[in-house]
């Protein structure tokens, strides 16, 4: 495919292009990174997929004789007959379609969410096997244009408003980009504040996803569509924060709970572009725009760092060991100190011109 500069000069892109260069050598060589170690009860940790569950691992048993799990034994024979009459009539439903079948007897959303990832997780196949699919609720602009399931064709041009994930992510074919990277933005309003700023036309020509904070499976689905389909470089925009380094790592190596659908959701080529914890002191960002770390995230921190995949990141290991030395986080906003639209301007140019990402 060829990527003919658009907006910045050539020579701005010639960093981002190596970059590729090196993901794409990667994966001729199947795709590893060095070696780690370290596994966990019911799923290890590959560099190539991210966390994935193990075919030997502890198991539940629910028996239709005991007291005990009767009930959810009952819950799972009533959703698999629902699965049942899907998949017959070829036809699909949300969870939350499933739950209001009958509100009263799951008594909540969690019930069957769970459930059903026991059911897809037990027959080792897909949700959108089973014939049911997720709300979505991330967004995508940028450069990229697809046909839908249903024939409708999509333009995602950046522009004032952005495109919704579509909730059927295996069905859209035809995909078309000249984007040089794509860019994970983790919150909504700094995605909408990008767009604002007209991001996507001034560093032209990219892809911005959000997933408005943890991603739903769709926005998770399409970032490995578009990485699987372009292999071009996929950056996250965090806030240098505990809880949005866990969403970094959802993306990169995935999540404990969708560890059997690893494969079809996680890219370990994923890399961290801002707002990194040694930003702060860089940049000069003064002490009353940085939020002291709660004991909450001391222990989400914490957690983090004994993660086996972060054997294999030591860049990511300083770069928590200094939120951890400084006691302090701060939300992407922070920047704005400098100048309102120092992210679009300065930031992110900078990051990308000169290689700034982890």
């Amino acid at each position: 495919m060829a990527f003919a500069p658009m907006g910045p000069e050539a020579s701005f892109f010639e960093v981002l292009d190596r970059h590729r260069e090196s993901l794409l050598a990667a994966l001729r060589r199947g795709g590893r990174e060095p070696p780690s170690g370290g596994s966990r009860l019911a799923s290890r940790f590959e560099d190539s997929v991210g966390l994935q569950m193990v075919s030997h691992c502890t198991t539940r048993k629910i028996k239709s004789d005991s007291p005990k799990s009767a009930q959810k034994f009952a819950l799972i024979l009533k959703i698999l007959s629902m699965i049942y009459k899907l998949v017959q009539s070829n036809t699909y439903a949300t969870k939350r379609d499933i739950y209001y079948t009958d509100s009263q007897l799951f008594g909540n959303q969690t019930v069957v969410d769970n459930i059903i990832n026991d059911i897809s997780c037990m027959l080792k196949v897909s949700r959108r096997s089973l014939h049911i699919l997720s709300t979505s609720k991330g967004l995508i602009a940028g450069n990229l244009r697809y046909i839908e399931e249903d024939g409708t064709k999509v333009n995602c041009t950046c522009g004032a408003t952005a495109v919704a994930v579509p909730s059927n992510i295996q069905g859209i074919r035809n995909l078309v980009t000249d984007a040089k990277f794509v860019l994970i933005v983790e919150k909504d309003a700094t995605f909408q504040r990008l767009l604002d700023d007209n991001f996507c036309n001034k560093l032209s020509p990219c892809i911005m996803i959000t997933g408005k904070g943890v991603p739903d499976l769709n926005t998770r689905l399409l970032v490995k569509k578009l990485w699987d389909t372009f292999h071009i470089p996929v950056f996250t925009l965090v806030d240098a924060d505990p809880h949005g380094i866990e969403i970094m790592c959802i993306y990169k190596y995935g999540s404990m709970s969708m560890s059997f659908e690893a494969h079809h959701l996680t890219v370990p080529a994923i890399r961290w572009l801002g707002l990194l914890p040694s930003d702060l002191k860089r940049l000069n960002v003064p002490k009353d725009s940085l939020i002291p770390l709660t004991k909450r995230d001391q222990m989400k921190l914490d957690s983090i760092l004994r993660r086996p995949y972060v054997t294999c990141q030591p860049f990511w290991r300083k770069e928590m060991e200094i939120m951890a030395d400084s006691k302090m986080k701060a939300e992407i906003q922070a920047l704005t100190f400098l100048s309102s639209d120092y992210l679009s301007r300065v930031y992110l140019p900078n990051k990308l011109k000169f290689g700034g990402w982890i």
